[in-house]
């Protein structure tokens, strides 16, 4: 088990803040925040729905947070006055962010860190700043205790959204509509990516579902931004975020015994670079594995292939007997 940090280590990036209605999980990201201390804060708050009465209350006392900003820093705050929802209302707050920020690090409210994601963020947007092949380092890692190589992190062509940190070099290329885009490009460029039809067909069916108003992320336009950018992201080889949001409340996160949900938080003391910059692809279809049910999906693809043969040769037995008696 990592000795913890006894000394809280002070962030040297800025930090977007992105909120809603949860107070009690907001609270808990926020001392985390607090205890980083980031010299520049953002916070983002989305408004109340229409005709859901609770969410008044809620969402004041969510952003009654601002109070108890207690250390020398600068904050800035976008509180809507309408409610977005949660793809235009994340991905307007992250684009808020960028404009006024080169770099940073973006938390939501459920989104728990640990002491050393924050170090973390701060160590890796400082050394891979002017490489384009790197665009993003996640503080989640959902490898259900799987290491992956000798060193602190590993690289992925996943996105991970749970605690992250980025560039505006590569926010610049977000499209939440991925308008620039159609089905036949994502089924080529994921499957030279993955080559495993099942994945690429899942990729395939969240972007019908996307571009048909069906699926309500602003997450998996960031997937395929990259995607398309052959981009490696960062994800640690120990857990730096613990999405302590899952439940009724959550807009996708509802199953409060997901695989994903309350992982375990650890720490990195002394970061490690890889040394080598590949991604490791075993590690991205070991959580869509978990994510779109793969094996399940063959397992009965299999199955029903087995029958066919089964129905066929006996068709063919038929057959032969028939034209035998003839």
């Amino acid at each position: 088990m990592p000795q913890l940090y006894h000394t809280p280590y002070q962030t040297k990036s800025a930090v977007l803040f992105v909120i809603f209605n949860r107070p009690a999980t907001t609270v808990a990201v926020f001392e985390q925040i607090k205890a980083a201390r980031p010299k520049r804060l953002y916070i983002a708050a989305d408004a109340p729905r229409e005709g859901v009465e609770t969410d008044k209350l809620l969402c004041k006392q969510t952003r009654d947070i601002v109070k108890q900003i207690d250390w020398e820093c600068e904050v800035k705050t976008l509180f809507n006055k309408k409610n977005k929802g949660c793809k235009d209302g994340v991905s307007s707050a992250v684009d808020w962010f960028f404009d006024h920020e080169e770099e940073g690090i973006i938390l939501e409210d459920d989104c728990l860190p640990a002491d050393s994601f924050f170090k973390f963020c701060d160590t890796l947007l400082e050394k891979y700043r002017d490489d384009a092949r790197v665009r993003h380092i996640t503080g989640c890692n959902l490898q259900q205790g799987k290491k992956w190589g000798n060193a602190s992190y590993y690289f992925s062509n996943r996105t991970h959204v749970w605690g992250w940190a980025s560039w505006r070099r590569v926010w610049n290329e977000y499209d939440k509509n991925l308008n620039k885009y159609n089905e036949q490009e994502v089924r080529d460029q994921i499957g030279n990516i993955y080559g495993d039809a099942l994945v690429v067909n899942s990729w395939v069916n969240i972007f019908k579902g996307l571009k048909a108003g069906k699926i309500n992320s602003w997450a998996y336009p960031l997937d395929f931004i990259n995607f398309f950018n052959n981009g490696l992201n960062i994800i640690p080889n120990e857990n730096l975020i613990s999405n302590i949001g899952f439940g009724n409340n959550a807009t996708h996160t509802i199953n409060v015994d997901d695989a994903f949900a309350n992982v375990p938080l650890s720490e990195i003391e002394e970061i490690t670079h890889p040394t080598f910059i590949v991604p490791e692809k075993r590690a991205d279809l070991f959580i869509m594995n978990l994510d779109f049910h793969i094996d399940e999906i063959r397992k009965k693809e299999n199955s029903l292939k087995k029958r066919i043969k089964r129905f066929a040769k006996s068709m063919l037995k038929q057959a032969a007997t028939f034209s035998f008696l003839s």
